[in-house]
């Protein structure tokens, strides 16, 4: 759900951004949402996983965006002089690592391990690197856990960026947010609160936003 709730915000909430950038975009899956939603923006992914790299570069050819759309090799936390060649960007996309492996039990598949545990970095590091390339008037649209309080603030000002949109996740109605989404930008603004998106009913079927969530994607939802 990151990927998607992620491409949502950034569908629904940015003008028809030109130059959109994914910070380790696995398997393509937002930018490939993106490029549906922006038929006419160029876009970069970049991504450090030699596998998803491979991956990311076939769901492109797949999807008929090669003449737009570039993935490339590489580490957020390094030089990104391959990424800035296509900069700046008016839309950044990112879904950071946000479980924390001292707490949890990390998956045994490295590669989903990478993707979800934040074994080199979250929130701060995209963010870092989000500001190194973002244009004066752009956008990050992120998410983050929802505990810690307060981290994600912490992470945007240690970057120079300010949040400017916040709604957290919820898994059920009585239970607490595991995910927060972001857009931050490099100008300070009031914070827009929005409701918190609620994804299943008590009973385990989808609720209303959830569905629209999902049917803005084109894709048949059914309650379950």
């Amino acid at each position: 759900m990151d990927d998607m709730l992620v491409a949502y915000v950034a569908g629904t909430q940015v003008r028809s951004p030109e130059h959109i950038l994914d910070l380790g975009c696995g398997l393509g899956s937002v930018l490939l949402m993106l490029a549906w939603r922006f038929p006419n923006a160029h876009l970069v992914g970049i991504e450090a996983q030699p596998e998803h790299v491979a991956l990311a570069c076939r769901n492109v050819l797949l999807n008929g965006c090669t003449s737009r759309a570039t993935i490339l090799h590489g580490d957020l936390r390094g030089s990104l002089h391959q990424v800035i060649e296509h900069g700046p960007y008016d839309l950044i996309t990112a879904t950071p690592p946000y479980f924390d492996p001292l707490t949890t039990t990390v998956c045994s598949d490295p590669q989903r391990a990478a993707a979800q545990w934040e074994l080199r970095g979250g929130i701060a590091e995209y963010a870092m690197a989000a500001s190194r390339v973002l244009a004066h008037d752009g956008c990050f649209v992120t998410c983050s856990a929802a505990a810690p309080r307060g981290r994600s603030e912490r992470a945007f000002a240690e970057a120079g960026l300010h949040p400017t949109w916040h709604c957290d996740i919820l898994p059920g109605p009585d239970k607490p947010p595991f995910l927060s989404l972001w857009i931050a930008t490099r100008h300070p603004a009031p914070l827009e609160n929005r409701t918190p998106i609620v994804l299943r009913k008590a009973d385990g079927e989808r609720t209303t936003e959830h569905i629209q969530v999902r049917e803005w994607f084109g894709i048949p939802c059914s309650t379950r």
